[in-house]
């Protein structure tokens, strides 16, 4: 992989790295970066990577981590090669952005990029340490759909994503054609990697290969994907954890994002120091 970085504020850089996927050819991964301590790779759902951004300063200033968020290829104008196309293709790009440097990293995922987060738990690559998944799509329980998301308003969106929509509500009308543009990019993105469904009907049954600490964290007013589907994905992965995020919907980390601090840092600090950090010269 090669990588071009460019400072963009004292404390945060801007990178893209470019590495070939078997099968897919060239991959451009655009990301930022903050913090020098231990490593958390933080992905976004289909709000971008502007719905994790808080959070990453707060895991840099705060905990002393180094957040690294990279920008779903397709999303917030970035270029996506043509074969990449669903959530597996997805995590191995991460997967080789963790071979390249990283080691006994901690990957938190919201929504889709919980589902994401899931997908590269499961390769099993020594690199990861630990897993958090925060209200994460990809799980098909019955009885219990994932919102027609794209049938739905932004105002719609927002009265099922949050506690309180109105503190979240945007107007799209406002917006100038170029951010509209960006916002149908995002779109396009998110049903071409997780389908209209946003789910996977075999995810359920493959879960229960992840063998990394995972932490699930759901929203008790979540109406994207409701409480149970988070219940299930706790009990379909062996030893993870559940909690329940009081006055919070589908986006923690905009919504409550102290809650959401407090129980990553209580479950990281009960971790073994040696979980899944590779001896030297090993591969992952």
């Amino acid at each position: 992989m090669t990588s071009t970085p460019a400072t963009t504020t004292p404390t945060t850089t801007r990178t893209v790295r470019t590495g070939d996927l078997a099968g897919i050819g060239p991959v451009p991964v655009t990301f930022t970066e903050r913090g020098q301590g231990r490593p958390v790779l933080l992905l976004h759902g289909g709000a971008g990577p502007q719905s994790v951004a808080g959070f990453a300063d707060l895991l840099a200033q705060r905990k002393g981590l180094r957040a690294i968020v990279p920008t779903h290829p397709g999303f917030a104008g970035t270029p996506r090669p043509e074969g990449l196309d669903g959530i597996r293709a997805l995590a191995a790009v991460y997967i080789a952005l963790l071979e390249l440097d990283l080691h006994e990293v901690t990957v938190i995922g919201s929504s889709m990029g919980g589902w994401v987060a899931a997908e590269i738990a499961l390769t099993g690559s020594l690199r990861l340490g630990s897993a958090v998944l925060l209200d994460p799509a990809g799980l098909d329980v019955p009885d219990h759909p994932v919102a027609d998301f794209f049938s739905l308003t932004m105002a719609q969106i927002a009265d099922l994503s949050y506690h309180d929509p109105d503190a979240f509500r945007i107007d799209p009308t406002t917006f100038s054609p170029a951010q509209q543009a960006a916002m149908a990019a995002n779109g396009a993105a998110l049903a071409l990697y997780a389908g209209t469904t946003m789910t996977d009907p075999h995810l359920r049954a493959r879960l229960a290969a992840i063998s990394v600490p995972t932490l699930v964290l759901w929203g008790d007013a979540d109406r994207i994907i409701d409480v149970e589907v988070g219940r299930a994905y706790a009990a379909a992965i062996p030893g993870a954890r559940f909690e329940l995020l009081q006055a919070t919907g589908h986006l923690p980390q905009l919504e409550t994002p102290e809650q959401v601090l407090a129980s990553v840092t209580a479950f990281t600090a009960s971790l073994p120091s040696a979980v899944a950090k590779p001896a030297a010269g090993s591969q992952g």
